[in-house]
Order: structure tokens, then C-alpha cells, then sequence
């Protein structure tokens, strides 16, 4: 590198410019922050792990603080990831959703502090919505169906999004698609969410607005819920939906684990052309695929990852999601089918866990079929 372009590289450097939600709030507008008064800012979020861990390493690079809040029972794992890329880590809250109002109590306190939402923003919605872009020029053609894990629901929506102009991670970026208007014609593609029971406030979600899955058009239910419901459910007018808030959240796919989902990214899929199919699975189901994709494939995936894969192990399964239409292609028809598995990754996973994992399947072959819930019918499908 000769002197002339070291002196010009070190003359000056690249400034962060930041969504502001506060001020994009009162104005009505999309306000950015373009930080030229130095290093000063402190970026906090409230995650489970994953976004957190973004939120990280985007300030070690920018070199500013960050600070993530975390549910106290985020692995010691997770939390040690977070501190390696320089971030302060804060545990508080049983659930999400007291872990986030931690946050914004901390953040009013702190004039230098920037929130960073998880999940429920449309700049992360149109961050994820590049996912669609890509698959469009990766694939040879339209894809059949595209498969996601939902869960704050960041990724379901960037597929709504797309898909709405493809057209789905995290599913609701395909639901929306304001952008590639030119790749209206997957607006119909299907788009399949899944997530393991007891942590499936978007299932629940879609169920209550549409009266079990019976109703195309959003019928506004009634909030209230006998005391035995795993949610309770509140009315948020600005997009004229109802929202459950899971009570308790009892599964370990601890990514999928927020205690209710972005109204937004509910309206979204409600109104979307091709609708959106929802599927709830238990986590054993989760663990075997896990193990089997981490044998095929040498790729570890945590239990948010391989609940989106599933189908992919279990063709009974596969077919009751994708329809009678589907399960009556022969075998040369249904090696025309394209069919796409977001693969979100995290961090949340460890040999250890897969070696638990296969303890803990092993426990359930008592049984020789899964139990899950599509689309508001729970049914059996046999072990593959």
C-alpha cells in the first residue's frame, strides 16, 4: 500500500447513520441520524440472542457501545458470544416481553442511548426482505412454496414483503412486498410458517383473527378468554387486529419465543393474496430434524432453524401442509416442484445440545407419530 493511500484512508472515517424511531414516531416520517459528532452513541436491545448478537458486532465495527438486554434464562453460551464481540450484557425478565420493557425504562434514562428493535420494525422487515431478492435470481423459477420458522416474526414478514412483490425471517416480508413490484406474480406463492407449541403466539395469532382459519376476511374477536387459554388478547386499533399474549412460553425453541407477535406483521398476512398456512410442531420433532440435517448436511441448526425444516424430513407431514392438491402429484409431478427452507441459523445450539437432543428423542419413540397443528386442526403424522 503505497503512503498516499494510507494517509487518505486514516484522513477520515465512515460515520453510522441511524433509523431513529423516536423522532420517525412524532414526525410521521422515516428519520435517519447521521451521527457526525463521534462515538457516542449506545445502541440497546432486547433479544433473545441472535438479534442481540447483530447488534453487536454492527457496534464493535462501529465502534460504539452496546448493551443487550436478555430473559434471565438465555444460556451462560449465548451470553459469553455477546461479551466476546465487547457488548454489556444485562439478564432480566422470565419472558421477551419483560426483558423489553426493562429496555425502554433503561433507554429513557440514557440521553446517548438508540433503541434497536428486534423484530417488529419495517427497516429490519426490509433488511430481510433481500432474502426474497436473492431467492428470485438463485432459483431456475418460481418457487412452489417457502418455508420459515416464525417467531417476533422479523423474517416472516421480510417473505411477506418480498413475496408480495416476489411476493417471507425469520415469513412476513413475503407477506407485505411493497418493493420488486415486478415480481407481483409470487404474491400467490405459499407461504408456510411453523413453530413448536408453546411457543406459537403467531398460530395463535392468525387463529383468533380469522375464526380458527375458516375466515378469509379478518373478523375482530372478542378479548375475552376463558382462564384456562395459554393467551389473553388485546385489540390494537391501529391496525384494527387482535393479539394474543401468551401467558407462559413452554418450549425450548428459545428464538421462536416472543409472547406475542408484530401486529403489523399479522395484519400483513391476514391480507395478503395467497394467504399464509401455519403450522405448530412439538420439540422433539424440532430435535430429530435437527439431528438429521446435522448429518446430512454437517450443519448445526438450533431448534428455531430446524422447526422450518420438518417438512423436509417428513413427507406425510409436507403433504397435509401443502393440500390435497399436493398429496394427489405423482412421483415424476412432484420432482417439478420447487420448493424453498429459510435456514435462519442462531447461535443458540451446542454438541452438547444435539447429544441432549438425541437422548430426548430417543424418550419419545414410545409413540410412533408426531402430533402437530395445521391450520387450526390438530392431527397426527407417523415418525419418518
Amino acid at each position: 500500500m503505497s503512503f498516499e493511500v494510507a494517509q487518505s484512508e486514516n484522513l477520515w472515517t465512515e460515520t453510522p447513520l441511524i433509523y431513529s424511531s423516536h423522532i420517525s414516531d412524532i414526525i410521521g416520517c422515516s428519520a435517519y441520524l447521521k451521527l457526525e459528532h463521534g462515538p457516542s452513541v449506545h445502541l440497546m436491545i432486547a433479544s433473545g440472542g441472535n438479534a442481540g448478537l447483530a447488534a453487536a458486532v454492527v457496534a464493535h465495527v462501529l465502534g460504539v457501545k452496546c448493551t443487550v438486554f436478555l430473559p434471565i434464562n438465555v444460556s451462560i453460551d449465548t451470553q459469553q458470544a455477546l461479551r466476546k464481540q465487547g457488548a454489556e450484557v444485562v439478564t432480566i425478565g422470565e419472558f421477551y416481553s419483560q426483558t423489553l420493557a426493562a429496555l425502554r425504562d433503561a433507554v429513557k434514562k440514557d440521553p446517548k442511548a438508540v433503541l434497536v428493535p428486534a423484530y417488529d420494525s419495517p427497516v429490519l422487515w426490509d433488511g430481510h426482505s433481500s432474502m426474497v431478492t436473492e431467492m428470485q435470481r438463485q432459483l431456475p423459477r418460481q418457487p412452489d412454496a417457502i418455508f420459515c420458522s416464525v417467531g417476533g416474526e422479523a423474517s416472516s414478514e421480510a417473505l411477506y414483503k418480498a413475496a408480495r412483490t416476489l411476493d417471507g425471517m425469520k415469513v412476513i416480508k413475503i407477506l407485505d412486498c411493497r418493493t420488486h413490484t415486478s415480481n407481483s406474480r409470487l404474491t400467490k406463492v405459499p407461504i408456510v410458517a411453523l413453530e413448536t407449541t408453546g411457543s406459537n403466539c403467531f398460530y395463535n395469532a392468525i387463529a383468533i383473527n380469522t375464526r380458527n382459519f375458516t375466515s378469509e376476511v379478518p373478523i375482530m374477536p372478542s378479548t375475552e378468554v376463558g382462564d384456562s387459554s395459554p393467551y389473553t388478547v388485546e385489540i390494537v386499533e391501529e391496525f384494527n387486529i387482535a393479539i394474543p399474549y401468551m401467558k407462559a412460553l413452554k418450549s425450548r425453541a428459545a428464538s421462536l419465543g416472543a409472547s406475542s407477535p408484530a401486529p403489523g406483521v399479522v395484519r400483513m398476512a391476514i391480507d395478503r393474496a395467497g394467504g399464509i398456512k401455519c403450522a405448530c410442531i412439538p420439540d422433539e420433532m424440532a430435535m430429530h430434524t435437527a439431528r438429521l440435517f446435522g448429518n446430512d448436511h454437517k450443519i448445526l441448526t438450533e431448534l428455531a432453524c430446524s422447526t422450518t425444516l420438518t417438512p423436509g424430513y417428513n413427507r406425510e407431514f409436507l403433504s397435509r401442509i401443502l393440500g390435497p392438491a399436493f398429496s394427489a402429484l405423482s412421483p415424476e409431478e412432484r420432482k417439478e416442484k420447487c420448493l424453498v427452507f429459510v435456514v435462519c441459523g442462531g447461535v443458540k445450539i451446542s454438541f452438547e445440545e444435539m447429544r441432549e437432543f438425541e437422548e430426548i428423542v430417543a424418550a419419545a419413540q414410545v409413540q410412533s407419530y408426531w402430533r402437530v397443528q395445521i391450520g387450526g386442526e390438530e392431527t397426527q403424522v407417523p415418525k419418518q
